[in-house]
């Protein structure tokens, strides 16, 4: 097969299709993924992308050509591929490229359970095999069998955050034409399981791996324009933005303005904590400080950790952690196996606003406490040399720490993080402070440094 360098990042393999990922290296990937993985059976799904359906065939060919039966999940959002291997218990494989642009796809994968692979969990050993080529077994083949999941899926869900005593709700949804278009009928619809008091205004429910409308991207806010406009035409209650394989959901209050995800993760920890007292809850280190601070207030034990899934969760399971958050809007929870899922998050959002008078803005505003200037990339040449200017510009000034590139914290509480990208000339950087004033001095102080 050759080298594969190209797509394998570290937490999935990513590429452009056909250039860099056809059916041919999906089948090679599939035999690879059942080598390593082992177990009698694999779960497989696709989105929406219209070059899935076929990449997701021949993955599951090779799974097949190594003995291992497949279940074929068919469409359905990561979410649901991370329960269905809970729920089977056994490893699948999701076939997306989430927010990036149409021309993509791409694998994520997990063990049994839903654990995690990743660059240092099996995911070189899967690309290392892949490029060597992986035989057919002499014995005999795997069988496929398509499997429904999409019911049992939203069941669990509604299993785990019980919305039929909220107050009625006007939701306003956009899937951007991505998964959420599917799974949020079944959830938070009346399709399957019955009518909750929600009434749901869909934006962009066609699934379409196009992305006519904007792109399934709701990390940049430009694309939350349209259901902004929305809840404020229709005077929603809330608004929820999912991105292309709706594992991340992004929150818009009845004003229309975005809910930061650090506000959404510290609610959602208050919820789990008043369920398990004193448990402990996971952040990345990007995360506002005031996630901790809420934490320990109510009782928990906030534990931090490097940016990424992979980090999240492996470090849930050694704390025993019964929720996470991230930055980029990702919620983990111990009851979906540790695994990271938009759709139970909002449905935890939900409960709350359906439980309280007050609007959504008000609720919130106990979460947010500090200002923060979002993730702000730079190209530079030379990341490491940048990096050092900056440590060197703050180390008599700052505590210094390199938990995930070069985090500095300030006597007044400032802080910032920078961070280089894996797979691009960039530097990352996040920076918050006690107010805006503070925050947008911090962060020009800092970009005039990396951008020298």
């Amino acid at each position: 097969m050759g080298d594969l360098g190209d797509i394998f990042k570290a937490y999935d393999v990513r590429g452009i299709v056909p250039d860099t990922l056809d059916a041919a290296r999906a089948r090679s990937i599939g035999a690879a993924f059942a080598r390593t993985v082992g177990g009698p059976s694999a779960v497989v799904a696709y989105d929406m992308r219209p070059s899935s359906p076929e990449l997701a065939r021949a993955f599951a060919e090779g799974v097949t050509g190594q003995g291992v039966d497949v279940v074929m999940a068919g469409l359905g959002s990561t979410d649901m591929l991370y329960f269905a291997a809970g729920h089977l218990d056994m490893p699948g494989a999701m076939f997306t490229a989430s927010h990036n642009p149409a021309q993509y796809n791409g694998i994520k994968m997990c063990q049994a359970g839903a654990a995690p692979i990743g660059v240092e969990s099996g995911l070189q050993e899967i690309r290392r095999l892949a490029e060597r080529g992986v035989p057919d077994t002499e014995g005999a083949r795997g069988s496929i069998t398509e499997r429904d999941l999409l019911t049992e899926y939203a069941r669990y869900l509604r299993s785990l955050v019980d919305l039929s005593g909220s107050r009625p709700l006007r939701v306003a949804v956009d899937a951007g034409n991505g998964m959420g278009g599917y799974t949020v009928p079944a959830v938070l619809g009346g399709e399957r399981l019955g009518e909750l008091p929600l009434t749901i205004d869909p934006l962009y429910f066609e699934l379409d791996g196009t992305f006519p409308n904007h792109p399934a991207n709701p990390l940049d806010y430009a694309n939350l324009v349209d259901l902004q406009a929305r809840v404020r035409e229709t005077g929603a209650d809330i608004g929820l933005a999912f991105d292309g394989d709706a594992d991340r959901c992004f929150v818009v209050d009845e004003r229309g303005e975005p809910v930061p995800p650090s506000a959404i993760t510290a609610l959602v920890a208050v919820q789990e904590l008043a369920k398990e007292p004193g448990s402990t809850i996971i952040h990345n280190l990007i995360t506002s400080t005031s996630v901790p601070e809420i934490v320990r207030e109510h009782g928990g034990e906030p534990v931090r950790t490097r940016v990424g899934h992979s980090f999240i969760k492996a470090t849930m399971a050694e704390t025993g952690a019964i929720f996470g958050g991230e930055h980029s809007a990702h919620y983990y929870f111990r009851d979906f196996w540790r695994a990271d899922t938009g759709m139970l998050a909002a449905m935890h959002v939900l409960r709350v606003l359906g439980s309280d008078t007050r609007p959504l803005s008000e609720i919130t505003a106990e979460y947010t406490r500090y200002a923060a200037s979002g993730e702000i990339n730079s190209e530079v040449a030379d990341q490491e040399g940048r990096m050092r200017a900056v440590e060197r510009a703050y180390s008599d000034q700052a505590r210094i720490d390199h938990l995930d590139g070069l985090t500095a914290t300030l006597a007044d509480g400032s802080w910032f993080n920078l961070r280089a990208s894996n797979t691009e000339p960039l530097l990352r950087l996040n920076v918050e402070a006690p107010d805006a004033a503070a925050m947008a001095k911090l962060r020009d102080d800092v970009l005039a440094v990396v951008r020298a």
